[in-house]
């Protein structure tokens, strides 16, 4: 394993989730009563929970078989060249100057990116958007996975 990173949401996320929760009881405490409202907080604080831990479960590694991201992986023979994002340029490639082809793994709270270039043509994808909190490292891991996996 060279690199891995989970792309897990930060604390202040899951503060914002619980102080939702928290109002959700208040606000419908007052109109409901306090057993509804109780009842309505903890639904809302569970699904909030669940919704922030599965945008949270996505790992992006590189290894031996080459870069994966989540269950996907573009193997080293297609992995092309490599270049780090800032918060500017992702912001770009994410808008105006996107691909809709494009595969991403973009999370709202990492603000830079790693651009990987497949290099396949029969590949529908002509690149992976990755965002990184380490987005240097992650392009430099994989550049050092790659030559080493390339004879």
């Amino acid at each position: 394993m060279h690199y891995r990173e989970r792309l897990s949401a930060p604390a202040w996320y899951w503060l914002v989730g619980v102080l939702f929760g928290a109002t959700t009881i208040i606000a419908v405490g007052f109109w409901y009563g306090p057993w509804v409202a109780f009842g309505g907080g903890l639904v809302v604080t569970a699904l909030l929970t669940v919704a922030l831990a599965w945008f949270g479960r996505t790992v992006v590694a590189v290894d031996a078989s080459g870069v994966r991201v989540g269950p996907s992986l573009l193997e080293w023979p297609w992995v092309g060249p490599v270049e780090v994002l800032d918060a500017t340029a992702t912001r770009a490639r994410l808008g105006v100057d996107a691909d809709a082809r494009a595969f991403t793994a973009q999370r709202p709270w990492l603000a830079e990116s790693v651009v990987v270039t497949v290099d396949d043509a029969a590949d529908p994808h002509p690149y992976w958007l990755i965002s990184s909190r380490r987005p240097a490292q992650l392009a430099a891991a994989i550049e050092t996975a790659r030559a080493q996996a390339r004879p």
